[in-house]
């Protein structure tokens, strides 16, 4: 499960292999933004807000099916598992390393 403020990696797509941290879910639509991963150019209007219109990069969201958690130890894409602790808290692992990568619940 990919959350807000999660290291991911992108597994397929033109930004494949880059890593980036998870600005949000958009989770009606099962997609992330990923910080300066997917940049797209919009045409922006000058508004209130915006004095200067023009050309604005911006990022796009990537399906939930293209990213993957990035292990820090691994240097990796990897699979999760979850572990009961002592507390009774549940937390995420690494499946290749026991790495924990964030408290659950």
């Amino acid at each position: 499960m990919i959350r807000k403020n999660d290291m991911v990696m992108v597994i397929t797509g033109r930004d494949k292999g880059k890593t980036g941290k998870v600005l949000a879910i958009l989770s009606a639509k099962g997609r992330a933004l990923v910080e300066k991963l997917q940049i797209v150019k919009r045409h922006q209007k000058p508004t209130q807000k915006i004095r200067q219109g023009g050309i604005v990069e911006k990022e796009a969201s990537i399906h939930l099916s293209n990213l993957m958690l990035y292990c820090a130890k691994c240097s990796k894409a990897v699979r999760t598992g979850v572990k009961i602790l002592k507390d009774g808290k549940k937390s995420r692992i690494c499946k290749k390393c026991d790495q924990e990568i964030g408290v659950v619940s």
